[in-house]
């Protein structure tokens, strides 16, 4: 008898990649100093509900660590022009059947597709990587830059109420 091995998803090994303008790939214990200084920032901090502010190179160093479990996984976003950490994207494997997205941006950096160009490639290499699960995100309607974002990528308000407060469900590329 045969048994084949279940492969059980894993965030650990998810590729790099590149669009016009960035280079994303897996952050790195050498990247924590270049995270922390984007991420200490209270438009960021009181944005997104994990981040503790202010936010410490120990917080970064925790948060990179954390892929290491294969569940969770923080991606920076650099410019390939001068190799500027510009944002973040994370993955977030949700039960067996979706993954989630997150991102912030950097303040010098907003308002520039940075934020587009950065989640478009990471649903691109998910769906690519994961074609059974689900990408969903979950944001504030008040947000509406990020909301904005999110629709103007395929992303679609399910009805229901996220697990942080004052969020909702966005599921991509389904009709709802």
């Amino acid at each position: 008898m045969f048994l084949r091995r279940f492969r059980q998803d894993t965030l650990t090994d998810l590729p790099g990649l590149t669009t016009e303008r960035l280079a994303i790939a897996g952050l790195a214990p050498g990247d924590a100093e270049a995270m922390r200084r984007l991420t200490d920032d209270p438009a960021i901090t009181g944005a997104v509900d994990f981040l503790p502010d202010p936010f410490t190179l120990e917080d970064a160093r925790a948060m990179i660590a954390g892929g290491a479990r294969g569940r969770d996984r923080f991606l920076g976003a650099w410019t390939r022009a001068d190799r500027g950490l510009v944002g973040v994207v994370g993955a977030h494997l949700r039960g067996e059947g979706a993954v989630e997205i997150g991102y912030w941006i950097g303040g010098a950096a907003r308002g520039r597709g940075f934020g587009a160009e950065a989640v478009s490639g990471i649903v691109g290499l998910l769906k690519g990587r994961f074609p059974r699960r689900t990408i969903v995100a979950e944001c504030r309607p008040t947000n509406t830059a990020s909301w904005g974002l999110l629709t103007k990528l395929g992303f679609r308000d399910t009805g229901d109420d996220g697990h942080r407060p004052g969020r909702r469900v966005m599921v991509w590329g389904q009709t709802i």
